[in-house]
């Protein structure tokens, strides 16, 4: 089922969560016991991210400096299956633009049609430093509004391939990333919401944002949003802060506020009680959200379900 269909059928506020693949030449199981710890919740639908190569400098024994390009974390397309058929939810792939190009993301739709998956976000990715090189005949996808372009388009029966000009339409939903304190590259946040309606015209059903720690932040942006012609479902993203660290990687990585109250509390905190800390401003956040009947709340848990198994026994859903 798509996700909005999710959204237009549920009578209450629904429940997601986010999930990432485990590193190159890693073991699935640990994120098998996620799956297995979050599925008691009944997600309707569960994001798997997606990563490009990266760009490695290993040191020699000369001192000198040689660039290796690997792929960190492989897997997305396969633990979508295993979502998709063994846990009975619906997944949602990461697609994104950066590293792959035109083609590679045309045969990854495909693939995902193959296994009956109806839901994808497509977001333009981080950069990770590496360009991969473009062969003669290959294009890419610059931005995310280009990548949704191109899914559309196969909703749609255009494909690129010649060979593939009487395949029949995909039936793809599409959602799309949203910043409720703005994307970093963004000069301000009304630009930022312009590119967002870009996004939207281009074919992108609903909205999931990035994670943000202050309500006030996602119901302005809400409203920005529809005052803007935005009226797609707009679902706000939750994480639940797990370490000391969190409160300089999150900023630095994300480029997003954590507010001062919940900064102090965690400074002061034993680590042993940072999690303790994070779940009660976030059980607060979830009601404050719960309260305005949002779509949904979607949770970007990686591959730790410890934080929302206290969570969600507080809230009893």
């Amino acid at each position: 089922m798509k996700v909005i269909e999710h959204l237009a059928k549920a009578k209450n506020t629904l429940i997601s969560f986010e999930i990432i693949p485990p590193k190159r030449g890693g073991d699935i199981k640990q994120l098998m016991n996620v799956l297995d710890d979050i599925i008691k919740y009944n997600p309707p639908f569960i994001d798997i991210t997606s990563h490009s190569a990266e760009v490695i400098y290993e040191e020699d024994s000369h001192g000198e400096f040689k660039v290796r390009v690997k792929r960190k974390r492989p897997g997305t397309l396969g633990i979508c299956a295993l979502i998709q058929h063994k846990y009975n939810a619906d997944a949602v792939p990461h697609v994104i633009c950066n590293g792959f190009t035109k083609e590679e993301t045309e045969d990854f739709l495909i693939e995902l049609h193959y296994l009956g998956i109806d839901n994808l976000l497509a977001i333009r990715g981080d950069d990770n430093g590496y360009k991969k090189p473009i062969k003669f005949g290959r294009s890419v996808n610059t931005y995310a509004v280009d990548l949704i372009e191109q899914i559309d388009g196969m909703n749609k029966g255009k494909y690129l391939e010649d060979s593939l000009l009487d395949a029949k339409p995909m039936n793809f939903c599409i959602g799309t990333s949203g910043y409720p304190e703005k994307h970093f590259e963004s000069p301000n946040l009304l630009t930022d919401i312009k590119f967002t309606k870009q996004k939207v015209e281009a074919g992108a059903d609903y909205i999931v944002t990035q994670m943000f720690f202050d309500n006030s932040k996602y119901f302005n942006y809400l409203d920005l949003c529809r005052s803007n012609g935005i009226n797609v479902p707009i679902i706000p993203g939750l994480k639940i802060l797990t370490s000391k660290e969190n409160l300089s990687s999150i900023p630095k990585n994300f480029y997003i506020d954590i507010p001062n109250e919940l900064a102090d509390e965690i400074a002061e905190a034993k680590p042993e009680h940072v999690v303790d800390v994070s779940v009660e401003w976030t059980l607060k956040q979830v009601e404050g959200l719960l309260n305005k009947n949002v779509p949904a709340i979607h949770f970007y848990i990686m591959q730790n379900s410890k934080p929302i198994n206290k969570l969600m026994k507080r809230l009893k859903l």
